[in-house]
């Protein structure tokens, strides 16, 4: 089933349209008290009918789902309210505006301010306030500066308070928006796990049991199968690696289970940076590489993620030959670079310390702490 598309600043075009009709309703009411001090009544009629007509069609388009539209339609909104504003001249002589007379469009003029606040953010907001202030300093004069500067400081507050908290809700639903598509995800993926445990992985450990106990040419698909129950675990146990500007380590290394490889994870997100996390996983696969290359024959290896406080510790551990730190060392100097430079190294560019315990028939352990 599809999903709704959540849209949390919908309630705030709606709050401006109620806005919209209300504060033109409100200079409705403020034309008809100042009635006889109107030099021009009819042009304030006109004046008013622009308006009423201008706030029908702005509020069809802010009640509908426009998305990006929206910003379009908050820009022609400003244009056209700065030309209602100036439409004062048809009622009122611009003298007499001068001397003290009201700008007809009263509050209904922040209408654009709040729409492009909540368009385009807090420099949405600044911007449209900027512009309302200008056209009303521009009819006023510059006399009357100090009698203006209340409605300016509302008009930037208005801008500022209401493009952050646009803001916010904007980043509030895509991160919503990302919590349901993983949820969807987890839910399909887990339906999936159970169909596949129910069917193919108990056919699979069959398989793997009973060509183990028939031998021969058997032995080989039971390792195909035991090969094939592994990938399947992975993939039903892996989860979203990418979490907003960070990764999950666990979701990057679940990937390299095997047969001979098992992965140990917490159960909650370790998250690291990118870069980070990229590093430590190709250090972890350098020390996965070492083991086929050296362990032995049939060795296994146990990769284990613990977050410890502030440190993340990577722990590569194998049952194999083992070795001795002079050796390490010795390959080091005879220009073998997977130890030095591919493990020591990444590590140590990333600000962590690399452990390493072996002896001769004891395997080998590397432990990478960042």
């Amino acid at each position: 089933m599809e999903r709704p598309t959540v849209d949390l600043l919908q309630p705030l075009w709606r709050a401006l349209v109620v806005f919209r009709v209300l504060t033109w309703v409100f200079a409705g009411l403020g034309v008809w008290a100042r009635w006889d001090g109107i030099v021009r009544p009819y042009g304030a009629v006109l004046q008013l009918a622009v308006m009423g007509v201008w706030t029908l069609i702005s509020s069809y388009g802010y009640s509908i789902r426009w998305g990006r539209r929206n910003t379009r339609l908050a820009f022609a909104d400003l244009i056209v309210t700065v030309g209602c504003m100036y439409a004062t001249l048809w009622a009122q002589p611009l003298l007499d505006i001068r001397g003290g007379a009201s700008v007809l469009t009263s509050v209904w003029a922040a209408g654009p301010v709040l729409a492009l606040a909540i368009s385009r953010g807090r420099d949405g907001g600044l911007l449209g306030a900027i512009t309302i202030s200008l056209a009303l300093l521009s009819l006023r004069g510059v006399d009357h500066v100090s009698k203006i500067l209340s409605n300016v400081q509302l008009l930037l507050v208005a801008g500022l308070v209401v493009g952050y908290a646009a803001t916010t809700m904007r980043q509030a639903g895509e991160r919503l928006r990302s919590a349901i598509t993983a949820e969807g995800a987890t839910a399909e993926r887990l339906r999936l796990s159970r169909s596949i445990h129910d069917g193919v992985l108990q056919v699979l450990a069959q398989v793997q049991r009973r060509g183990t106990a028939i031998g021969g040419e058997a032995l080989e698909l039971a390792e195909l199968a035991a090969e094939q129950e592994v990938a399947l675990r992975t993939l039903m146990s892996t989860r979203p690696a990418v979490n907003g500007d960070r990764v999950d380590l666990c979701g990057l290394l679940l990937p390299l289970a095997t047969t001979r490889v098992d992965v140990v994870v917490p159960a909650g997100q370790v998250l690291l940076p990118a870069a980070t996390a990229t590093e430590l996983v190709a250090a972890v696969k350098e020390a996965l590489s070492n083991v086929t290359k050296h362990a032995g024959a049939g060795a296994r290896a146990w990769v284990v993620v613990e977050e410890l406080g502030a440190d993340v510790v990577v722990s590569i551990r194998d049952d194999g030959l083992g070795t001795t730190p002079a050796r390490l060392e010795q390959a080091r100097v005879d220009g073998h670079l997977g130890v030095s430079q591919s493990i020591r190294g990444r590590i140590t560019d990333l600000g962590g310390t690399v452990t390493v315990r072996t002896a001769p028939g004891e395997g080998t352990e590397w432990e990478l702490k960042i």
